[in-house]
């Protein structure tokens, strides 16, 4: 048995987010000592570390709550892990297309900056006019205006 100390670091992962991940019902409660202190399981620590490696890969916690449930059933079909992958795999895809765009802004706005004065700077002007930039695509989703 494992105490949360040591599961943390045999996972890679913080004490407070196994906390965490206990609270929204990721991980099981755990087993307690005699002196009140959490013990966890090989079964915990297997859990925890495919938590981890999903949140690597950039999966949201709900589609790491449905990929557990989807492994607590091993018999079943994987046809609804392989959508989730697909659809993980499509929101990486289109962050690299943001993210290509940002770069070439930024390089854009470096190489037309000519050292001068702030007055006649055009990363300043760049930023202060989004209308100057080449292209809407690298904007982030978080500051998109809604519909």
């Amino acid at each position: 048995m494992l105490t949360i100390g040591k599961l943390g670091a045999a996972a890679g992962v913080k004490v407070p987010t196994i906390r965490y991940y206990e609270q929204i019902g990721l991980l099981p409660e755990a087993d307690r000592s005699a002196g009140n202190q959490r013990l966890y399981g090989q079964a915990t620590l297997d859990r925890l570390a495919f938590i981890r490696h999903a949140r690597d890969l950039g999966f949201r916690l709900e589609a790491i709550r449905d990929l557990l449930s989807l492994s607590d059933s091993p018999d079943q079909s994987c046809a609804a892990a392989d959508t989730i992958a697909r659809a993980q795999l499509a929101e990486v895809e289109s962050r690299i297309l943001r993210l290509t765009a940002l770069k070439a802004e930024l390089e854009r706005m470096v190489v037309q900056c000519s050292g001068g004065r702030i007055a006649n700077c055009r990363v300043i002007e760049v930023l202060g006019d989004h209308s100057l930039c080449a292209t809407d695509d690298h904007r982030h989703p978080e500051t998109e205006a809604t519909p």
